[in-house]
């Protein structure tokens, strides 16, 4: 028995998603709040751009138009993480039933590869300069200020790039906000390298960019690696999981968790569970402790939006598929134990035939009418000739 519950559907008090809706855009808050701040930083990367290129050509530093030039790059980056969060964001439909989450998560292994190529350049360029640091050319103060107006830029949209990121869980944000992060320590690169240029040490510009350009690319090799992870499909930490473990097994009526599953969309966790019941409990009483389940962990925890529940009579965790014979349904049930039992059971004294499914075969409880035999000696019969039965495991009769 599959139950499959999505939070999306539920009522907004068993879900506890904020379904809240900005009239004049049709947006999530949490979206709106994004494309403003990509507005935002698209502005001032354009601003900055212009003025370290501007600056830097009439103050004679190379650094700091290479840094505008880099500036003018994180444009193209504002508009990737625009396009993978609105395309992220869109509601599931036939061809992505699961939603569009991969997509952010798509974005964000493209801008850690570039924060690692962007690391490689800055190397490259470092080296490039030391090899000719004869013919560097001192540059003019002016310079310092536009890196020191950079840096503060820079590292206050990481902070609020970071802030927003973290609330709406988005991994694309979050990667963005190291970006800004890395510009910022460009900056402090240009900063060192012109101030140590105007004190007669040109050098330590040069050592100064390796040093964070490897910074740079353990960021974007992290946040590459935590994406691919996503795209396939690892499971969620041993702790995260033995904490969901926890809270399944609290639910009354549950003896059991096995086969759990969990993976990762975006900000969303999805989980397969196999749960073990009682046997003998009626369907119904197996889908509503199923139901509990799912409601107990859509409360506990605010990531997971997806559950599909499968409900077990008995743990058949150990249970290879190639040594399982399957049992036969009803219809082939009832018709191979009236074969059997021709000659010794009328099949009018038959009200009804309840099959458990347990230990590979199956456990026949037979409710009979009061006009059937009812002696041990009868009893034992139907054992007798059901015994070449390979499935059957036991025959429990009950009269009316």
């Amino acid at each position: 028995m599959d139950q499959n519950y999505d939070k999306e559907a539920l009522p907004a008090n068993l879900s506890g998603m904020d379904s809240s809706i900005q009239k004049d855009s049709f947006l999530p808050r949490n979206q709106r709040d994004t494309q403003k701040l990509l507005i935002l930083s698209g502005a001032i990367d354009f601003c900055l751009g212009l003025a370290k290129v501007i600056v830097g050509v009439f103050a004679n530093s190379h650094a700091l138009i290479a840094d505008g030039i880099h500036s003018f790059s994180d444009l193209a980056t504002d508009a990737l993480v625009w396009f993978f969060n609105r395309v992220g964001a869109k509601a599931p439909d036939a061809d992505h039933p699961y939603g569009h989450a991969r997509f952010e998560t798509f974005g964000t292994l493209i801008l850690g590869a570039l924060l690692i190529v962007v690391s490689a350049l800055l190397i490259f360029d470092s080296i490039d300069r030391l090899l000719t640091i004869d013919t560097f050319k001192t540059p003019a103060w002016p310079a310092l200020a536009v890196a020191a107006l950079s840096i503060i830029t820079k590292e206050w949209l990481y902070t609020v790039t970071r802030s927003l990121g973290e609330r709406t869980k988005s991994s694309l944000l979050l990667a963005n906000a190291w970006h800004h992060r890395s510009d910022a320590l460009s900056s402090i690169i240009v900063l060192i390298g012109v101030g140590g240029a105007l004190l007669g040490y040109a050098w330590l510009e040069m050592f100064a960019a390796i040093g964070v350009a490897f910074m740079i690319a353990m960021i974007g090799w992290r946040l590459s690696r935590e994406a691919v992870e996503e795209l396939v499909d690892t499971a969620l930490s041993d702790s995260y999981v033995s904490e969901i473990k926890e809270q399944i097994e609290n639910v009354e009526g549950v003896r059991g968790v096995h086969h759990l599953r969990t993976r990762r969309m975006g900000a969303s966790v999805f989980l397969d569970i196999h749960l073990q019941v009682e046997p003998a409990i009626s369907v119904s009483e197996g889908h509503q402790i199923g139901e509990w389940v799912t409601k107990t962990l859509l409360e506990a925890f605010s990531d997971i939006t997806d559950v599909t529940v499968h409900i077990d009579a008995e743990d058949d965790a150990e249970m290879e598929e190639h040594e399982q014979a399957m049992a036969p349904l009803r219809q082939d049930v009832r018709r191979q134990l009236q074969a059997a039992w021709q000659g010794l059971l009328d099949i009018k004294d038959v009200e009804k035939i309840t099959l458990h499914y347990l230990e590979r075969g199956i456990n026949v409880e037979l409710f009979l009418t009061h006009r059937a035999q009812q002696s041990d000696e009868f009893k034992a019969k139907l054992a007798q000739a059901a015994q070449n039965l390979t499935w059957l495991n036991q025959v429990n009769i009950w009269y009316r």
